[in-house]
Formats: C-alpha cells, sequence, structure tokens
C-alpha cells in the first residue's frame, strides 16, 4: 500500500488486459477496478490506451463512466478483417508527458515491450508497480525489471471479477 497523499496515475494497455484476463478464464469488471486502483494505489488519473471502433460506444462510454480517461488509437484491420491498434508508444509518450504530473506511475500490461519504460520509472522511483494480468503470461522482462514492485490481478479475481 502506497502513502495515503501521493499523486499517481495508471496507464493501462487495454487488449493486453483483456485478453490477458480472459485467457486464465476470467473477465475484469473494469468498474471494480477503477476503485482498486483509487484506494490501493491511490491512483488519481487512469488512462486506458485503446483502439477506436465506432461501434463500441456503449463501451467507452462505460469506461469513461467509471472513471477512466480514453485515449484512443485509430484501429486497423488486417487482411482477414481483424481490428488491430496498437497503443504502445501511445501509452510510453502519455507516461512521459504527464511525468512531472504524479508521483509514481502504475503500468498495467504483461506486454515486454514496456520493459524500457518500466526500467525508466523504476530508476528514477517514479514506478507504484506494474500489473500483469497473470503469472504465466507476464513478460520476463517486466517480472525482472520490475523486481519487488510487479503484481497480478489473478491474485485480486475475487474483487474484481465480472
Amino acid at each position: 500500500m502506497l502513502e495515503p497523499n501521493l499523486t499517481n496515475y495508471a496507464f493501462i494497455d487495454s487488449q493486453n488486459v483483456n485478453l490477458g484476463i480472459r485467457d486464465i478464464g476470467w473477465r475484469l469488471d473494469w468498474r471494480k477496478f477503477r476503485t482498486l486502483l483509487k484506494e490501493r494505489y491511490r491512483v488519481k488519473t487512469a488512462y486506458i490506451f485503446i483502439g477506436y471502433l465506432p461501434e463500441n460506444q456503449d463501451l467507452y462510454q462505460s469506461l469513461q463512466k467509471a472513471g477512466y480517461v480514453l485515449i484512443f488509437k485509430p484501429v486497423l484491420r488486417d487482411k482477414h478483417g481483424k481490428p488491430k491498434g496498437n497503443v504502445d508508444a501511445d501509452l510510453v509518450l502519455q507516461a512521459m508527458i504527464d511525468y512531472p504530473q504524479y508521483e509514481r506511475a502504475v503500468i498495467v500490461t504483461s506486454d515486454g515491450d514496456f520493459y524500457c519504460l518500466v526500467r525508466y520509472l523504476y530508476q528514477k522511483d517514479k514506478l507504484a508497480c506494474v500489473l500483469s494480468p497473470g503469472r504465466e503470461g507476464c513478460s520476463s522482462l517486466l517480472k525482472t525489471t520490475a523486481k519487488e514492485k510487479i503484481r497480478f490481478l489473478e491474485d485480486f479475481r475475487s474483487l474484481l471479477e465480472y
């Protein structure tokens, strides 16, 4: 648990979290997750980086109502028509733009592509933690870089399951 007077921000890779939770057999209640971020990690601002599809307006509104700030990425479709929106660069950029505004960052992903951001935040004592959906799907790069600051959403399943 972090000190109560910290101003912390969360940076959430939505697709990674959604697929990671689904892979371990449950669904995340995003409203409950926002409460956990606020109460346990003192997160004032919680960004969700998400691909934009016009047919998902209800999802976007419910996330905003739950207290998230949505950062949209244009979605392209692959040759099979499957949507693809890579948010990695957007998440890293936002974390660095907001760097002076927060005391600690919570990075929510299992993607090893974020290890350089996690390493930098850890070295600067700006990393509250990395929250990964599960141990098995989490990149070993994140586990070794975040060290004692890695946590797993699977440990909070009873609190967060939809």
